[in-house]
């Protein structure tokens, strides 16, 4: 993973866990559950963006090899085994 990538998933990440910090804090405060929900799909928001940004760049560096300091073994997968670590990835994200 490149470094612009990596900080951007860093501060992603400490985002996240300060959104679930907060939901923790409003259930110990015992808030309106409407505001929990609130929260919470709001950091479920959060997460489907943080993993479709590590799934694009595991596509694009590791299946596809477009950083090939990164995964040299791209370059020896044949386009069914390309496929096949596609299917693998969307259903461990997807799930």
């Amino acid at each position: 993973m490149n470094e612009s990538v990596s900080l951007d998933a860093k501060k992603r990440l400490a985002r996240i866990a300060g959104q679930v910090a907060g939901i923790q804090k409003m259930v110990d405060e015992g808030r309106y559950c409407v505001d929990i929900l609130t929260q919470v799909s709001a950091l479920r928001a959060a997460l489907d963006q943080f993993g479709l940004i590590m799934l694009s760049t595991h596509l694009e560096n590791c299946v596809y090899g477009n950083d090939r300091s990164e995964n040299d073994n791209c370059s020896d997968m044949t386009s069914e085994e390309r496929l096949a670590e596609i299917k693998v990835t969307l259903n461990r994200f997807l799930k």
